[in-house]
């Protein structure tokens, strides 16, 4: 006599279901995650860094634009503390984002959740939200395969394409403009997601201080333009609250 197979967990379907929903959502930001990380490795290396530290950078921090506003300050000996405060400045989106993503996961552990912001970036912000949105907060079924299935080949497309930069950083010629590539896949990635209002205040406030200090040295005028990029939508979004509260 057999013993009939125990389906697997109701909960245990949403989940898989999820993680593959957002699979096929990510695998269309992967060509260009591969390139613009391709590009980080390359400036790891022409920094000055070692095989082995540019590999541990990667690795330990995780976040491309982080890198790329930290690399000329490494290269140019700037002091330790203006490294780090760019660094942080460059980051400080990551609070926001923890912000919002973070509720969702208050039944895990801290150790878990503390592994899950290490994979919390930008492409994790963009999408999770659109499906689970604040009001879905204390319902979990499904969010950690979702968060999963979007931060998984994130992680992978951005990690294999560093390493091919790391490798590849003596073989490709300055003049083939590979630089230019990875800032045109990172704006192929990053303009589709600037849909509401208060988002393109803050890619307009970003922006044009970002042009107007682009003189200023160890590139502090990025650090403004990221204050004032946040600055500029968080009123915004505040404005229309308000504006739709007063209706």
């Amino acid at each position: 006599m057999t013993v009939p197979a125990h389906p697997a967990p109701a909960g245990d379907d949403r989940e898989r279901s999820a993680f593959w929903d957002a699979v096929r959502v990510s695998a269309q930001t992967v060509p260009g995650l591969f390139a613009w990380g391709a590009v980080t490795g390359m400036a790891m290396v022409q920094s000055g860094l070692s095989l082995w530290q540019s590999v541990l950078m990667t690795l330990l921090v995780y976040a491309g634009s982080a890198q790329l506003a930290a690399l000329p300050l490494i290269a140019a000996g700037a002091p330790i503390g203006v490294i780090v405060f760019t660094a942080l400045m460059v980051n400080l989106r990551f609070v926001i984002f923890s912000a919002v993503i973070g509720p969702h996961f208050m039944h895990l552990s801290r150790w878990k959740r503390l592994w899950y912001g290490y994979l919390n970036v930008d492409l994790v912000m963009a999408f999770f939200p659109q499906r689970y949105p604040a009001h879905t907060v204390g319902r979990p079924a499904g969010k950690l395969g979702y968060f999963r299935g979007l931060s998984i080949p994130n992680w992978w497309a951005w990690q294999l394409g560093t390493l091919a930069g790391i490798l590849l950083a003596s073989q490709i010629p300055a003049s083939w403009g590979v630089g230019f590539a990875g800032s045109l896949a990172l704006l192929a990635m990053t303009i589709p997601l600037v849909k509401t209002r208060p988002t393109v205040a803050g890619v307009i406030a970003a922006s044009v201080t970002a042009v107007a200090t682009v003189g200023w040295p160890y590139r502090l005028g990025l650090l403004l333009a990221i204050v004032l990029g946040i600055a500029a939508a968080v009123a915004t979004e505040h404005l229309l609250d308000k504006r739709g509260g007063s209706q």
